[in-house]
């Protein structure tokens, strides 16, 4: 199994990528490509021991900025992000990863490897931790002005990625609403609802409300690009700032410190089950191939934990069940 990984993506790159490739190849069956600039990266991995055949090298030239716009990415043949999915096009790698620019790599994506058959439009995902496990949420952004069928089809790519790739058996989805009730909601999500529930193969259990994202009783929730995208940036502020006050309040007192010390494991675990670096990145679904996203400031763990996450999909053939329940509705 051999990922691409852009070297160059991230707010910390290429140091964050390449010490997170280099605990990839140490702890996982794969090789990895880094993108980037070769100058850069050879002396990070100077740095470094590592199992010998397992890094490879390919030089870009130049590299996406984080606040560049993805049609002047597109422009940038010599980039990082696209000599790296270029890679992927020509079946030369099994997955991609990048800290980088979702939007230029969500265009440059869409150039190279292309949609799966059957699919209208690619959707950006978050994977976010719930009460039971984790709530899978599409589209986070990539699509602010959607149609009730593009909700179908997040939701049957959405379920699809939580059975071969999450391991639920069978994934109940749910649609982002301002109510419970069937019949809530504006046009856009009581034509979804519609479609949602006459759609053979995907366990639709009806309307979730903002709450529910983290209550563990849906583990798909379908919604646009711009109500994701608002839920997206809310949650990763939040837990932020939960994990800054409870560090005050511990600091506050004495007593309290005492306390910390105690409730240690607990505190462990509660960082541990908000942290993205435990998942580590998000699948681009739609594509042809397997494409991962990670927050641009995710640190070595994060990225080793995304390489993890795009070597899953890669073996899942998640595509190939997408292509197929998208085909079989789109007859039906």
């Amino acid at each position: 199994m051999k990922v691409v990984l852009d070297a160059m993506g991230g707010d910390f790159a290429p140091q964050v990528p390449v010490m997170g490739a280099v605990q990839a190849v140490k702890d996982f069956d794969i090789s990895v490509v880094l993108v980037g600039d070769e100058t850069l990266i050879k002396k990070e991995l100077g740095k470094y021991s590592y199992p010998k055949g397992k890094l490879e090298v390919l030089h870009a030239p130049s590299s996406v900025r984080m606040d560049e716009q993805p049609s002047k990415a597109l422009k940038k043949r010599d980039s990082s992000i696209y000599l790296g999915l270029n890679l992927l096009k020509e079946g030369k790698a099994d997955a991609f990863v990048s800290a980088g620019n979702t939007g230029a790599v969500m265009a440059v994506s869409l150039f190279t490897v292309g949609r799966i058959k059957g699919v209208d439009r690619p959707a950006i995902t978050a994977v976010l931790p719930n009460l039971k496990g984790y709530t899978f949420l599409l589209d986070v952004g990539a699509n602010v002005d959607c149609k009730p069928y593009h909700l179908l089809q997040f939701a049957i790519m959405g379920s699809a990625y939580a059975k071969y790739v999450l391991n639920e058996e069978n994934p109940r989805v749910g649609l982002l609403n301002v109510g419970e009730e069937e019949g809530k909601g504006n046009e856009l999500t009581k034509e979804a609802y519609r479609l949602l529930k006459s759609a053979n193969g995907i366990n639709f259990i009806g309307n979730a409300e903002g709450r529910d994202i983290y209550s563990g009783d849906f583990d798909v929730i379908v919604c646009d690009g711009f109500v994701g995208n608002v839920c997206l940036k809310l949650s990763e502020s939040l837990a932020k700032i939960l994990a800054k006050i409870l560090k005050e309040e511990i600091d506050k007192h004495f007593i309290s410190k005492i306390g910390a010390i105690t409730l240690k494991p607990a505190i462990k675990g509660f960082k541990r089950r908000i942290d993205y670096a435990e998942i580590g990145g998000a699948p681009l679904l739609g594509l042809n191939a397997p494409v991962i996203i990670s927050h641009g400031s995710s640190n070595a763990k994060a990225i080793k934990n995304a390489i993890k996450t795009a070597v899953s999909f890669a073996q899942s053939k998640v595509n190939q069940h997408i292509e197929r329940e998208i085909s079989r509705i789109r007859e039906g």
